[in-house]
Formats: structure tokens, sequence, C-alpha cells
């Protein structure tokens, strides 16, 4: 769809359809009649407008950017996710503490209106060209594009790798808080922050450099650095340590993202770079699910830090396969 109509309807529509969502929540909580069936047929549906709007988002990027710009502004966009997840758990906090749950919820469905507003703003216009083939049809051709390009098949895997092998961390931070450093919620915002903060920090890193040379071997180094952040978290019990690694996973992991993302939207061509953004998205965030799942079976096994060090040892041996053995993207 995001090759077949404007991108910038598409993603006002999931907007729209986000924001009623949001909206109908506010109004069951309010009245009390919520379930929990209400809640995830809503997430269900929210899920299903953010899989329209992902890759609309992203092949909405070029129109908006010189093509040697890109770097730059994927990795402000970074920086701005980064922002929505430090300050935006706080400002909940303080929401739910002095005006209760209902005002959360409605705040978050007013929230919606922002990028509204802002896609409203957007004058640049995709036109896509007028096709008689069926979406099947145009599906497979994306795919078929992106299986031509060999080095778009590798940089697929390294974000689905990424994604599934650093992302568990994330998840079992409360675990080492508790069970490692015997310390309670404030060593856990602590721990998030300074993630964050070396996120901006890589953001800002990759988007001062530009559209810098040797791009794919820069994301597979910081892709070793990602993994030995990971698994030195893992292994270590101190506390000082554990705070400089964090800082060392967000920004490498943000470079990277930066990184891969720049050489994906830089080789597609612009008839085709919805579908493959799609592709590309799908791996990105199918990582994620799949990653913890994988850790939620093996951790009760193993332990938390025993499989989080593999994970980043695994990070770091498919950094050095594709920078050693398979060169195609330490090539571009």
């Amino acid at each position: 769809m995001a090759d077949r109509a404007e991108r910038r309807k598409i993603l006002l529509a999931s907007q729209y359809v986000q924001m009623a969502s949001a909206t109908l929540l506010t109004v069951l909580v309010a009245t009390g009649l919520i379930h929990v069936w209400h809640i995830l047929c809503l997430s269900f549906v929210c899920g299903l407008a953010q899989a329209f709007g992902g890759p609309a988002y992203l092949a909405l990027i070029p129109t908006l950017v010189k093509r040697e710009d890109m770097p730059n502004a994927i990795a402000l966009n970074s920086i701005q996710f980064n922002m929505a997840v430090i300050i935006g758990p706080a400002l909940a906090g303080q929401a739910l503490a002095r005006l209760g749950e209902k005002w959360c919820f409605g705040l978050n469905a007013l929230s919606f209106l922002a990028p509204i507003v802002s896609l409203s703003i957007i004058t640049s216009r995709f036109l896509p060209e007028i096709t008689t083939d069926s979406i099947f049809s145009s599906l497979k051709q994306g795919i078929k594009f992106v299986r031509m390009q060999n080095s778009m098949e590798t940089l697929i895997v390294l974000a689905f790798c990424m994604t599934a092998l650093s992302m568990p961390m994330r998840t079992y931070i409360p675990v080492f808080v508790k069970d490692i450093f015997h310390r309670g919620p404030e060593t856990y915002g602590n721990l998030l922050s300074l993630m964050g903060i070396g996120s901006i920090c890589g953001s800002l890193i990759v988007a001062g450099r530009g559209n810098i040379r040797n791009k794919g071997r820069v994301a597979l180094t910081m892709l070793i650095c990602l993994g030995a952040g990971i698994s030195g978290f893992s292994l270590s019990r101190s506390l000082p340590v554990s705070y400089v690694m964090m800082v060392i996973v967000g920004g490498s992991m943000m470079a990277v993202f930066a990184t891969v993302t720049s050489l994906v939207q830089l080789i597609t061509t612009n008839e085709m770079r919805g579908r493959v953004m799609s592709v590309y998205n799908c791996a990105f965030r199918g990582g994620m699910p799949v990653g913890n799942l994988l850790s939620g079976w093996l951790v009760p096994v193993f332990t938390a830090p025993l499989v989080l060090s593999l994970n980043g040892l695994l990070l770091i041996l498919v950094a050095l396969y594709f920078l050693l053995v398979q060169r195609r993207v330490a090539a571009l």
C-alpha cells in the first residue's frame, strides 16, 4: 500500500485509527466498563494500524530530505525516538500520580493530535505510478527485488539479529537490579536513563558525521561493540561498570540501527521503497518478540546472565562473519 497510495495519507489514517482506539479505551476506563478482551482487541487494532504506518513512515523520509542528508535524518529520527522513551514514562508517572489513570489514557489519546497536525503541514507528496498489477504481484516484485540485491538480504538479516539478540537485555534489566545488585526502582531508572543517554549520544555522533564512507564496516564494528557491551553488562557484578556498559549498549545500538537503515534506504529505488521498507520493518520489529520469546524459554533454565552474555557473543560472531567472511555489507 505504501507504494500504491500517497504515503502521507496512509500515515494520517494510521494515526486516526490509533487515536480512535486510545479514545475508546479512555471511555471504557472512565465508565468502568473495561475488560481484558477490550484491551487485547484495541491492541490488535493499533498493531494493525502501525503495520501500515511503519513502512509508509520509513518510505516518506527520502521525499523530505536530500539523498546525501539521509543518514543525518535517520540518526536525528533515532534521537526523537529515544527522547520519547525517556521523557514519556517520566511524564506518564507524574500524570498517574497527580491525575489518575483515566487522565493518563485521555492524554495518550490527545497526544496523537501532534503527529496528525505535523503530517497535515507537510507539503511534500509521493505520487505513485498507476499500475494494473495485483497487490500480490506487487508484493512478489518487492521480495524479488530484495533477493536480487545480495547486500539487501544481509542487511535485513543483520536487522533481525540485532533486535532478536539485543532487545532481551532491556527486558531482563529488572532481574539484574533485583537479583544481582539487590537494588530497587531507582537503580532500574538509572540504568534505563543511561541507556537512553548513550542512544542519544550515538545518534548525535552518526548525525554529526553525516554521509560517511564505509558505512557497512562502521555498522559491523558498532555491532561488535553492542555485543561486547551486552556481554559486559551480563557478566558485571559492579554497578558502576554496569552503568558504563549501558551507555555503550545504547550508543552502539543506535549507531548500528541508523547506519543499517541508511544503507537500506540508499540501495532501494523509490518505486520499491514501500515494499522493501515493509520487509525491513518486519525483520527489525519481528526480532524483538522472537528474541524475547526464546529468552523467556532459556532464562529459567540457564539464568539471565548466561543467556544474555551468549546473546552478546553471538552478535560479535555474526558481525565478524560479515566483516571477514561474507563481505557484502563490509564493502558498502
